[in-house]
Order: structure tokens, then C-alpha cells, then sequence
């Protein structure tokens, strides 16, 4: 149990409150009794100096308080006060351990000890100067008529005060089990609350190794477990999404295979067979799914080598306006054969991009081609560029058919096809425009796409200018 962290947290908190309660016992156990006296000490020392100023008032001098001086001390115990005591009789007075104890001595205004406390300072013998400044003084109608003293040495407690510190000690051994307990339920009911959420991330990710890749937690705190539980169940839907997304892509890779294989073994089996003559037609033909084959291998390339950071770049300033010229000579005649214009709008002193040129043709070239696919006879295709802050702004603009918005923001995605026959006859790998995503963003740019159905297509590329 002490290996986890439900028994760890629980042992803490009992150490803590063991801890905390035995000092405090200890400290009040050490000075308890200190205190205890002192506090006797000063209220009897009070009750003393009154009853004293009233015994000199009525007497007028000191004459019988060495013998009254039992009497004396036990009007000092709590209790109203009385008028001064005369001349009472041996036989009347309180008996021996009547609450009284040798705690205080007197001295005349002369420093002469009447009542002894210490045995330094014999009654009759003359009280030092600084004994008498430590005393008490005794004062009638504002002259000091005596001094009162105060044993050095305690005499000890009486049974009532005794029996009060054991009671006292009795509640403090109390106090510590009762802090133990609560401290214990304290404990137990903190580690649980802190390691539920903890278990059940465990069991997910358990479930996650298991292969049941999407699993959710229930977020019950906004306090740093809360955080936790809630970044495992944003990592636990991309795993599952990324997942998802692998296998299409593996089941669109082996679709994209399987048919251009298929076309090149039915025609060299029927020719190796006599079913059909070798002509130069059926050759290109068997080349062209050849050439079909080499682009996917080639697009699948690209994006590996993009996903694990070993694309290189040969980036150098450029001009945007130069970039889109070349890209548009390039597809000129193959949009000429459409009966598509292709025009360039883009100001000559734009701020250059610091890309790699060939690349930058290949995402150009990229988006020309989709933008000539959908764009009918007598449309358009515009690239063009602007400045916009810090950022430069590529666009590839076309009147084609359009995106609808279901399949706008999966165009980016690989093998993402919104009309699957449309793309098997075109020969399309449905990765070009994941390739323009993941070229873009390692040049540290962006991508994104705009699209009226009937009306055409805008994709913006965004640049940090150079």
C-alpha cells in the first residue's frame, strides 16, 4: 500500500498530525506548569499587597503580621475579600496545608525582613538592595510601608492544581488522538479524491495499449489532474482520428494499386497469351498506369519526407510576381487546349518570400492543375499576390464547379476525394493538395480555401515576407 500514492498521501497526513500534536503537547507540557505557578504566584502576590495596605491601615504599624502571617496568606486564596485579621489566637488559626504555602516574605519600609521565604534572607536580617528592588512594593496613602517578597524556589502544587495539570495533560492526549483520527479520514478521503481520476487515466491508457484507441476520462476539477484528464482525452480523439485516418489512407493506397495493376497484368497476360497483339497503343497505354503508379510512390514519398522534417529546402529570396509568371508559362498550352485563360495579377514591388523555388512550382503546379480539372471551357484561372502586415499572400483563383461546404475543410486531407469516380478516371493519387499543405507549412506558411459551389474555388497561401 505505501508504494502507491493513495497510501503515501494517507501516511503523510498521519505524520503531519503526529507531528504537529506532539510538539504542541510537548511545548504545553514544558511550560504548563511554569505557567501555572506564575499565574498563581501574580494573583495571590495582588490579593497579598491589598490585604496588606488594609492589615498597616487598621494597625498602623507592622506589629503581629509575623504572627497573623498564615492567616494573611490565606486571604489570598480566591475568595471575597474580609477585613484584616487582629491579634486571632494560635487555636483559630487555618490549619497546615489549608491552601496556603510559603510563597511570599515581608520587609518593613527599612528592609528589615519580618516574614522569611528564603533562607538567604532570615527574618530579622536586613534585605539586600536589589532583593529589594525585585520586590513588591507595599504602599499607604502613596508612602512604601514595606516590601513584599517572593520565593525564588516553588514550593509545588497543592492537590487541586496538581489534579488540574493531569487533567490537563489527560485532554492534550486526547487532542492528539482525536487530531490522528481526523487527520486519518482527513487523509484517506483526500488521497481518494486525488487518485480516482489518476486510476481511471491508467485504466484508458491501459485500454489504449489494448488497441481501443479512443477513450475519454470524466473531468470532475479545473486543478492540475482536471488538466491532465483533459489533455489525455484531446490526445486519446487525435490518436483515434490519426488512426482512422491511416487506415483510409492504406485502404486508398491499396485501391490506387490494385486497379493500374490490374490493367498492366490483364493486358500483358492476354498479349503473353495471343489473346491480344502487342501495339504500340496498348504499350502506352500499360505505360501510362505505369506512369500512374510512379506518381502515387512519388507523392507518397514527398509527404514522408515532409512528415519526418528530411525534406530539403533550397530556399532563396524571390520575387512573387516572377514565381507566379513561371508557374502560368508552365500550364499556358495545357489550359490553351481547354479553351482556359490563365492571367497573373501581382505588383512588381511586392516584398520577395525566402522559398525554394522548385517546390514552390510543385504546390503551384498542383493547385493549376485542380483549378484547370473543374474549370470549364471559357473559364478562368488567376494567381495572384498581395502584402498584407508582415505576411505574403498567394492565391490561386478559378470559375469552376466549386467546393461545397461539407467537403471544404477536408480538401487538405490525403486521399480526400469528393467524387471517387471523378478521381479514378482522372488518375488523380488524391494527394496533391496534402502535399501543398505540408510544402506550405515547411516553408512556415499556411494554407486555406475559399469556395462557392457553381461560382468557383480561391486557395490562399500565406507566407512570412522576407
Amino acid at each position: 500500500m505505501l508504494k502507491s500514492i493513495y497510501g503515501k498521501l494517507t501516511l503523510a497526513f498521519l505524520l503531519v498530525a503526529f507531528t504537529t500534536a506532539a510538539l504542541v503537547a510537548l511545548f504545553i507540557r514544558l511550560t504548563s506548569a511554569n505557567r501555572l505557578m506564575q499565574l498563581i504566584i501574580d494573583q495571590q502576590r495582588s490579593s497579598l499587597e491589598q490585604t496588606l495596605q488594609d492589615y498597616y491601615t487598621s494597625q498602623g504599624s507592622w506589629e503581629g503580621v509575623a504572627e497573623n502571617w498564615g492567616q494573611i496568606q490565606s486571604l489570598t486564596l480566591p475568595s471575597p475579600a474580609v477585613p484584616p485579621p487582629d491579634h486571632t489566637p494560635e487555636k483559630n488559626r487555618p490549619p497546615e496545608g489549608h491552601g496556603t504555602r510559603n510563597l511570599f516574605g515581608l520587609a518593613d519600609e527599612k528592609g528589615i525582613v519580618l516574614v522569611s521565604c528564603d533562607p538567604s534572607y532570615p527574618a530579622g536580617s536586613l534585605l539586600p538592595q536589589d532583593a529589594s528592588k525585585a520586590g513588591t512594593p507595599v504602599t499607604v496613602n502613596g508612602k512604601r510601608v514595606g516590601t513584599i517578597l517572593t520565593a525564588r524556589e516553588s514550593p509545588g502544587f497543592n492537590p487541586q492544581e496538581a489534579q488540574y495539570l493531569q487533567r490537563t495533560n489527560e485532554a492534550l492526549v486526547f487532542a492528539g488522538l482525536g487530531a490522528l483520527a481526523v487527520a486519518l479520514i482527513m487523509g484517506v478521503l483526500l488521497a481518494r479524491t486525488l487518485t480516482r481520476p489518476l486510476q481511471a487515466l491508467t485504466s484508458a491508457a491501459q485500454s489504449i495499449t489494448r488497441g481501443q484507441l479512443e477513450q475519454q476520462v470524466t473531468v470532475k476539477s479545473n486543478d492540475e489532474i482536471g488538466e491532465l484528464a483533459s489533455a489525455f482525452n484531446s490526445m486519446s480523439q487525435e490518436v483515434a482520428r490519426v488512426n482512422r485516418l491511416r487506415r483510409q489512407m492504406t485502404a486508398d493506397i491499396a485501391h490506387d494499386l490494385r486497379t493500374p495493376l490490374t490493367v498492366i497484368s490483364g493486358y500483358i497476360e492476354s498479349m503473353r497469351g495471343g489473346d491480344l497483339k502487342p501495339t504500340p497503343e496498348r504499350f502506352a497505354l500499360i505505360y501510362s498506369e505505369i506512369e500512374r503508379i510512379q506518381n502515387l510512390v512519388g507523392d507518397l514519398r514527398t509527404l514522408s519526407l515532409a512528415d519526418t522534417g528530411e525534406l530539403s529546402l533550397n530556399t532563396q529570396s524571390i520575387s512573387p510576381k516572377n514565381l507566379l509568371e513561371h508557374a502560368a508559362s508552365l500550364f499556358r498550352h495545357q489550359a490553351q487546349q481547354k479553351n482556359v485563360s490563365i492571367d497573373v495579377k501581382a505588383s512588381p514591388d511586392l516584398p520577395e518570400i525566402q522559398v525554394d523555388e522548385a517546390r514552390m512550382i510543385q504546390v503551384l503546379g498542383n493547385l493549376i492543375t485542380n483549378a484547370l480539372r473543374y474549370t470549364p471551357a471559357g473559364g478562368k484561372v488567376t494567381l495572384s499576390a498581395r502584402a498584407s502586415g508582415d505576411v505574403l499572400e498567394l492565391f490561386v483563383q478559378d470559375t469552376g464547379e466549386g467546393i461545397t461546404p461539407d467537403e471544404l475543410p477536408h480538401i487538405f486531407n490525403r486521399f480526400h476525394r469528393g467524387d471517387k469516380s471523378r478521381h479514378s478516371e482522372t488518375g488523380e493519387t488524391g494527394l496533391g493538395l496534402a502535399i501543398v499543405k505540408a510544402l506550405v507549412e515547411l516553408h512556415g506558411g499556411s494554407t486555406s480555401a475559399e469556395s462557392t459551389p457553381g461560382q468557383g474555388t480561391t486557395i490562399q497561401l500565406s507566407f512570412p515576407a522576407a
